[in-house]
């Protein structure tokens, strides 16, 4: 059994694990709240700033939390409340719409929702060249999968992901991890830069 010494914090209360800790939170919540509107919904871009240094910045937003929301945020200074962007500037495609995005220095991370449709690789390598084509066996395919993804990331590169299928659309079957969505999580990230 091994111990930390009494003069260093412990690795669950650095900044880093505290910051990590806030994001995933985060990235549940976001979660939670799209999936409670429902699928086929469009993509959905939440800026996620610290609770303390927004409530300094606007008193006024402590009349929108809860209680346990103002005391979470009282006891870590990491702790982070999203605001959904509205007005998202026109894309054509997702890598598109989050390559046009940037923020301003109060941002400290970003959270994104997007739903895909998913194949096995195998059926996916059977589909025809044509974009078209593709897209009508796509969503014909009896093996598809319908997939919301939660994506956040945080300016030091921090990232955490939640996954949710159609097939299984409970708040206990949602996968999470740092980097289930490599590319995405790139994308996401590139937007802090």
């Amino acid at each position: 059994m091994s111990s930390t010494a009494p003069d260093q914090p412990s690795p669950a209360r650095t900044p880093q694990a505290r910051a990590g800790h806030a994001l995933a939170d985060a990235v549940r919540e976001v979660e939670h709240h799209v999936a409670a509107a429902g699928w086929d919904a469009p993509v959905r871009v939440f800026a996620l700033v610290r609770t303390q240094a927004a409530l300094a910045a606007e008193p006024g937003l402590a009349d929108q939390l809860t209680p346990d929301v103002l005391a979470a945020a009282r006891a870590d200074d990491w702790h982070l409340t999203s605001v959904e962007q509205e007005g998202l500037p026109a894309a054509d495609d997702l890598e598109q719409l989050l390559a046009a995005l940037s923020w301003p220095d109060a941002v400290d991370g970003v959270a994104v929702t997007v739903e895909r449709v998913v194949l096995p690789p195998e059926a996916e390598e059977a589909l025809p060249a044509d974009p078209a084509a593709a897209l009508e066996q796509l969503l014909a395919h009896p093996q598809r999968q319908d997939v919301r993804l939660a994506v956040g990331a945080l300016r030091d590169g921090t990232s955490w992901c939640a996954l949710r299928t159609r097939a299984h659309d409970t708040d206990d079957a949602v996968a999470q991890g740092a980097d289930l969505v490599p590319g995405l999580v790139a994308a996401v990230r590139a937007t802090l830069d």
